[in-house]
């Protein structure tokens, strides 16, 4: 009997922790274990895994914080009574420059239940402040060659006296750097330190390297190259941007097994020469020498006797900055899919997809052979290699052989947009084995996907991903193969929505959207890039609506994907100084001055004889978005609890909407520029009074009719095209709109071959000639925005704006467009959010998965009977009815995977 009461008890405990929840995935700032946090309190979120249980709320944490070195308790809040899971601030004892910290959480959900605590997580502190800074800058001590400006190399010797615990190195640049101990390469990242508004906010990179150090003697070495700091930049690009410079800030921390510790800086004992690098630009490519190898240059064994000295200079330590975003990393690679000659006899490799990054090539031959790769992201109508599109980039690598042995090349410094390359004097045939393209991009976490029966609309997804990843490295690019590569606001604004759903951008965004606020203008207005290198003396090169609007826009998208106000409250006096630079433009709250981009590439005919052309007024647009900054400030004011900036934004709203009724509005209703740009900004952006918005909807649909169910949007209409369709009652003509195949749409480019967003909408015309090649990108990614609808309306999946990211979640997948199903999985802070729909004979299949800790509103088509798992709703006590809704049957869960059935709508 006693052994069965034991066995019972032990059954009873084993089925209690497997019903137990976990804590799972442990953020501090974002990041997994991050070794570089600035923030002197940081913020702590966490995920829980409620396994096949349903309706999971969290009721309760505790959070408990030590210091790794001593295991000393530095923080422990005991428990609260509180669902928050996302960015609990720390409070606890003063935490120490350069520290290593661990932290643990346990909770309590709704059943009372508590879970185990969770495994440890980390977080270093960085260097609080300049003073934690040893290091000194040191510049090459040999005179530069001013022309090509080779890439200089760095290194120094130094001595380990006793056993290692560990080894953090502390880096960055005047440029950019790849750095090396022991031969080994430091770290995964490429283009350190990233780029930023450099005079203002220069990060750096913290890296765990105790592995690559060894007892006794060792060597740090460092390569760097001109970058966006002192490279060829902008338009007419132009060398020295941010300095003349190239320098190097590099600093080891070491800590002794026996708790001492070692300080290796650079400084005035370091060496300098050059290597094989001998031109690196980002717009032109890099040309490597391999006869000027110095071989194990940063390994112990290598003689620098030949080397100069280095030179110390007194560059500013106040602007270094820890790096939050993600770096960029490789990622996807491709191997040939097409080894052709062109009829001019070009030797041409296809590699399927236009992406960017570079080709890494395999060859054997002779010293001195030189071999050339260019690149290009199309062939002409003829069939020849084509790089008139990328205006004076020349985007070429240059290599050349040491001779013997198997050589494997790639460059340094630079990157290329492409899917073709042209190889120039390689010894031999071209082998597909001998040539490998390497996507490179930020490294940030893919958050969702999206597919459906269509497989065009498919392609689209893609296309809209790799738009994405080319263009989001380190900074939103508007192209990545021209000689531009800029931050180009408006692009970045129009498709920040769609971007939280493809990737978590949450990192890549604050960081960028801080630079935002560093080079906004004392007037308030915002450069068209970001960071800003169109710099023309004292004159404002900025201000545009649609493209300043960034400063409101993202942050607020970034809120509502991410629910973090931390970025509302960082950005809000930039939001702020952005609505006031309009408020004094405008007179009689009607703003219609200043140069405006306004719909950008907006469908246009040539000679246009019968007004074709949708021009929509730029002063309109400028309103428009006038309006919505405001309304966007007023949103952020009552988030953070700002009552009289609300008030008094409230009633500057009122004002900007009527002005825009009295200049541009008929009484009947009619625009004055009666395109889709301007009926779609009016609606979306509720410039109507409600009497007047279904009409407008209305001749909207007649517009695009008179196109021929073709869209004439530009960047700015075209983001809110579809969704404004849908919220007025045209659904099915927003589905017309995305699978019209003819041009304008977004499936022409598809049927053209295209495996990434284009720049204009005909890149490539009917007749197979290209745009003007002066601005023709085939990787730019503003008008894949509508992937936001894609996800939001076609799959249904939403947060509630007063319960942003995805506390509260709106299910409302909208059937159409012959699809016979679509899915999308989106990863949110709290966990996976799904929702799948399928027409199965007559049924509607919905399944539906909704992580722990949140809640959902599904909206499910049709008004017939639902079952869940095969039984009627009503007998599913964790699934309540919810509002009236025409055309749905609404129904408010818990957490937990769902699958409806019922009669197709």
């Amino acid at each position: 009997m006693r052994k069965l009461i034991i066995l019972l008890t032990a059954l009873t405990i084993g089925t209690a922790c497997l019903a137990q929840v976990k804590v799972q995935y442990l953020l501090t700032e974002n990041k997994v274990d991050p070794n570089s946090i600035d923030a002197i309190n940081p913020r702590f979120s966490w995920q829980i895994n409620a396994g096949d249980k349903r309706d999971v709320m969290q009721t309760a944490y505790e959070i408990k914080a030590s210091a790794a070195k001593d295991k000393r308790e530095v923080w422990k809040t005991g428990k609260v009574m509180s669902d928050q899971s996302m960015y609990i601030t720390y409070k606890g004892a003063p935490l120490v420059s350069g520290q290593k910290y661990t932290w643990q959480v346990r909770i309590w959900d709704n059943a009372g239940k508590a879970s185990a605590w969770s495994e440890p997580a980390t977080w270093q502190m960085g260097l609080l402040t300049p003073a934690d800074w040893k290091a000194k800058w040191i510049t090459p001590g040999f005179k530069e060659d001013s022309v090509n400006r080779p890439s200089p190399l760095f290194r120094k010797g130094f001595s380990l006296t006793k056993k290692v615990r560990s080894a953090m190195a502390y880096i960055t640049a005047h440029g950019l750097y790849e750095a090396q101990i022991n031969g080994h390469r430091i770290g995964d990242a490429y283009l350190t330190p990233g780029w930023t508004s450099y005079n203002k906010r220069l990060e750096y990179q913290v890296y765990d390297v105790t592995s690559l150090l060894q007892p006794g003697q060792n060597a740090v070495g460092a390569m760097l190259g001109n970058g966006w700091y002192r490279g060829y930049f902008g338009y007419d690009p132009k060398p020295n941007l941010y300095g003349k410079d190239i320098a190097l800030l590099f600093q080891l921390e070491v800590t002794y097994t026996d708790g001492s510790t070692d300080t290796i800086i650079s400084d005035d004992s370091w060496k300098s020469s050059t290597g094989p690098v001998r031109f690196a630009e980002i717009y032109y490519g890099a040309t490597i020498d391999n006869r000027m190898q110095q071989k194990n240059w940063s390994t112990v064994s290598f003689d620098d006797k030949g080397w100069s000295g280095v030179t110390v200079k007194d560059f500013s330590k106040d602007v270094l900055i820890a790096t939050y975003n993600e770096p960029v990393r490789k990622h996807e690679t491709f191997k040939p899919v097409k080894i052709f000659k062109t009829p001019k006899g070009e030797q041409v490799i296809d590699f399927g997809q236009n992406l960017v990054g570079w080709v890494q090539m395999k060859v054997k031959g002779h010293a001195g052979d030189t071999i050339k790769i260019s690149h290009a992201e199309v062939i002409d109508k003829i069939g020849n290699f084509y790089t008139e599109n990328l205006r004076t980039a020349r985007s070429q690598d240059i290599y050349i052989l040491k001779g013997g042995e198997e050589e494997t090349f790639e460059p340094q410094f630079t990157w290329q947009g492409f899917r073709f390359i042209k190889v120039e004097g390689y010894p031999g045939d071209l082998k597909p084995e001998n040539f490998t393209a390497i996507a490179l991009y930020s490294d940030m976490k893919p958050a969702g996907n999206f597919s459906c029966s269509n497989a065009s609309i498919n392609q689209l997804q893609h296309n809209i991903q790799w738009g994405q990843k080319g263009n989001f490295l380190d900074v939103p690019t508007d192209c990545p193969q021209r000689d531009e590569r800029l931050g180009w606001t408006g692009d970045a604004q129009a498709f920040s929505r769609t971007a939280t759903f493809n990737m978590n951008v949450h990192n890549f965004f604050t960081k960028w959207l801080k630079d935002v606020a560093a080079d906004q203008y004392s007037s308030g207005s915002i450069p068209f890039v970001i960071p800003n290198v169109l710099r023309a003396g004292n004159y404002e090169m900025g201000g545009s609506t649609g493209w300043a609007d960034v400063a409101t826009i993202i942050p607020w998208n970034m809120y509502l994907a991410y629910g973090d106000k931390q970025i509302l409250e960082n950005q809000y006096n930039s939001m702020k100084a952005w609505v006031k630079y309009m408020q004094d433009k405008s007179k009689n709250d009607l703003w219609n001055t200043g140069n405006h981009f306004g719909d950008w590439l907006f469908y246009s005919v040539n000679d246009d004889t019968d007004g074709s052309s949708a021009i929509t007024s730029k002063y309109l647009i400028a309103q428009c978005f006038y309006a919505h900054s405001t309304q966007l400030v007023i949103n952020a004011a009552k988030v953070l609890g700002k009552k009289d900036d609300e008030a008094y934004y409230t009633d500057l709203l009122a004002k900007v909407k009527k002005a825009y009724i009295n200049e541009y509005v008929t009484p009947n209703g009619l625009i004055s520029s009666d395109t889709q740009t301007a009926y779609v900004l009016a609606l979306e952006f509720d410039m109507l009074p409600e009497n007047l918005r279904q009409q407008a909807a209305d001749r909207l649909v007649s517009n695009i009719r008179r196109y021929d169910n073709h869209l004439t949007t530009g960047f700015l209409g075209t983001p809110y095209l579809c969704r404004v369709l849908s919220r007025f009652g045209h659904a099915d003509v927003a589905y017309r709109l995305l699978l019209q195949d003819t041009y304008p749409s977004w499936l022409y480019p598809v049927k053209m071959g295209a495996t990434t967003i284009w720049e204009r909408w005909d890149g490539i015309r009917p007749d197979g000639t290209f745009e003007a090649p002066s601005m023709n990108s085939y990787n730019h990614y503003a008008y894949g925005a509508i992937g936001d609808w894609m996800y939001r309306v076609i799959a249904g999946i939403d947060t509630k704006e007063d319960a942003p990211g995805y506390k509260q979640i709106i299910i409302k997948p909208t059937i159409g467009g012959n699809l016979q199903n679509a899915s999308a999985d989106y990863e949110t802070n709290y966990g996976k959010v799904s929702s799948h729909w399928k027409l199965d004979g007559t049924n509607l299949l919905l399944d539906v998965e909704i992580p722990a800790n949140t809640t959902a509103t599904i909206y499910i088509p049709g008004s017939s009977a639902i079952l869940e798992s095969g039984k009627p709703i009503s007998s599913e006590p964790e699934i309540k009815p919810g509002d009236a809704i025409a055309g749905y049957t609404v129904v408010n869960v818990g957490s937990g995977v769902y699958h409806f059935s019922t009669i197709k709508p």
